[in-house]
């Protein structure tokens, strides 16, 4: 059994698409509802070293606070851009993906066909109509 761990939020179609994409390959995750359950700050640290990603990289903008509380400035360092996703987890971009195979912030949803070791058992396409596999398991378009 495949031991993937999917930091997600129900409301967020890019963060369904990619958990519908691991369930499609016969895997069922372990969902973490960060905005529920928010990781520790040490695991939070933690899994944004692993991506091979910055804070700023993992922070969302859109419906978040990130405008108002200045998070633009390009001098504000690690720490305190961790510190207002501790603050505010929903300024913790989705999906977050943990698999064998790596770390990875799962924009766009079908990066997360990287991180599934199990092949994907049929066709699958995204809430928005777009055609990611086809009928025989194969990535479309790679």
């Amino acid at each position: 059994m495949t031991d993937i761990i999917i930091y997600h939020n129900p409301e967020c179609g890019t963060s369904r698409n990619a958990l519908a994409m691991i369930r499609n390959a016969g895997v069922e995750p372990h969902i973490v509802e960060y905005l529920k359950t928010p990781p520790t700050r040490g695991l939070l640290v933690q899994l944004i070293e692993r991506a091979g990603i910055t804070p700023r990289d993992l922070l969302r903008e859109k419906g978040t606070p990130y405008a108002k509380l200045g998070l633009e400035r390009p001098e504000l360092t690690d720490d305190q851009l961790i510190d207002a996703m501790m603050a505010h987890p929903i300024l913790i971009n989705r999906p977050l993906v943990v698999s064998p195979l790596g770390v990875k912030l799962c924009r766009p949803s079908e990066v997360v066909l990287d991180l599934i070791p199990a092949r994907q058992r049929g066709a699958f396409a995204k809430e928005d109509g777009e055609e990611v596999v086809d009928d025989a398991g194969n990535r479309v378009g790679a």
